[in-house]
């Protein structure tokens, strides 16, 4: 009966977990304000999110909650999951485009750092007018708290990666 019992809960366990997670992103319009005249329009398609391992790509209007195991003081591995089940290990992050009046004021992403540790990662992005992808720089987040980073210039996508405790 222990072992029976046991084994329940191992499995409603992972069945509760999984039902948490969201591997792939569903498939949606992105529309984005290019100039005065011109909008940026492509069909984002149905994809991971994670287009390696702890390579997390982004798409304005796009708000994510990434959450962690931690291992031997490091970020072990990252799943998208539907809801910030667990905020301890949770890091939130919200990109979007910034317009008024046709204009594009900015680019912005948001990042909560959920750890007692400041938290850096390594950022490319795709933007328009460009057919390959640019490195830029982020600002290492502090402890607990959140950090915005802006682009003047129209972000088609970001990659996230190389994330890390300083």
């Amino acid at each position: 009966m222990r072992k029976t019992f046991t084994l329940f809960a191992i499995l409603l366990f992972v069945v509760c977990n999984s039902q948490n997670t969201k591997t792939n992103r569903d498939s949606f319009k992105l529309e984005l304000i290019a100039d005065a005249k011109n909008n940026y329009t492509m069909q984002v398609p149905n994809s991971p999110y994670f287009v390696k391992e702890k390579v997390l790509q982004i798409y304005p209007s796009e708000k994510l909650y990434i959450e962690t195991i931690i291992k031997d003081n490091s970020i072990y591995s990252m799943t998208v999951v539907n809801k910030n089940l667990n905020p301890k290990r949770t890091i939130e992050i919200d990109f979007s485009q910034n317009a008024t009046d046709r204009t594009n004021k900015q680019m912005l992403l948001k990042v909560t750092n959920p750890f007692n540790k400041k938290l850096n990662y390594d950022a490319s992005m795709y933007i328009i007018g460009h057919d390959k992808w640019i490195s830029t720089s982020i600002i290492p987040i502090l402890p607990n708290l959140v950090n915005y980073e802006t682009w003047p210039d129209v972000i088609i996508t970001l990659a996230l990666e190389n994330w890390r405790f300083e």
